[in-house]
């Protein structure tokens, strides 16, 4: 390829690229360039006034009701992930390896159909189901068990967490566990290691990156999600995002939900990137 054919091909392939550019910078990198310069603005008279001042910054990072619902999004969030890839891998395993390819396609569609509906109308239903006379407390009631508090708790904000990522989760380690070479697994059998030992040293790590991927996603969604705890959970404790509507209500304190975001998004990053690193990360030989 002579020098002008490679420069035409570059350009070509900036053309292509450019929308896609565009729209990033417009509407991601713009609109977060603005939240990060607005988190140094003042509110005056219920008014924001532009200012370079960290005063937002050093009296929100100073209460202690801002690392309280820190720890506890963070909390709620990781327990949620760990439980999600731990109910959704047993799910994924079967369908990877033991139904046949029309199965896991139909499974893959049905898992799929969820997000069809809104998420916040599956949480409405979870509402009646949770609720204190609702279909779980009148089965448990008939037994003898019940009735238990549900809404309104930890527990409710966990079960609408499992409903927002427990059908991702299981397609994604559905996929990085099918690609995995069956006859590795044979192999492993053949050299008389059993199925549970088969599966922690064979299975999980040549699985690792879809599965860290997966758990990734999970956490993302469950630390950014407002509808769960705010609907399920009671909003008390409040996690990081109902502390953004709860601030930007008092005294339309925009920039200081700007610091809470901007906590949110570097929080995020940071897992994310230290996740994709560790599930990318080659054994030492």
């Amino acid at each position: 390829m002579t020098s002008r054919e490679a420069t035409k091909s570059d350009h070509y392939a900036i053309a292509w690229r450019l929308p896609l550019i565009v729209w990033q910078g417009l509407f991601f990198v713009g609109p977060l360039l603005f939240m990060v310069a607005m988190s140094f603005f003042l509110v005056k008279n219920y008014r924001m006034e532009a200012a370079s001042q960290f005063t937002n910054w050093s009296r929100l990072l100073s209460k202690d009701f801002f690392w309280d619902a820190y720890f506890f999004t963070l909390f709620l969030a990781i327990l949620a992930t760990i439980i999600t890839s731990v109910v959704a891998f047993p799910a994924s395993y079967f369908l990877a390896f033991k139904a046949s390819d029309g199965a896991r396609r139909w499974a893959i569609f049905f898992l799929i159909i969820p997000f069809f509906t809104s998420y916040l109308v599956r949480i409405f239903a979870w509402q009646v189901i949770l609720a204190q006379q609702g279909v779980i407390n009148a089965g448990l009631s008939f037994l003898g068990l019940g009735p238990w508090q549900m809404l309104n708790t930890q527990f409710g904000t966990i079960v609408g967490y499992l409903v927002l990522c427990l059908p991702l989760a299981v397609i994604l380690q559905t996929f990085s566990l099918a690609s995995i070479d069956k006859r590795l697994v044979e192999a492993a059998h053949n050299l008389g290691c059993g199925r549970l030992r088969t599966v922690f040293t064979v299975v999980v790590p040549l699985a690792k990156t879809g599965l860290v991927v997966a758990a990734v996603f999970c956490f993302i969604l469950c630390f950014g999600d407002f509808v769960s705890p705010y609907y399920l959970g009671g909003s008390k404790p409040p996690t990081l995002s109902i502390l953004i509507i709860d601030t930007s209500k008092s005294g339309q304190q925009w920039p200081r939900a700007a610091v809470v975001a901007i906590t949110m998004i570097v929080t995020l990053l940071a897992v994310a990137l230290a996740a994709i690193g560790f599930a990318y990360k080659k054994r030492s030989t």
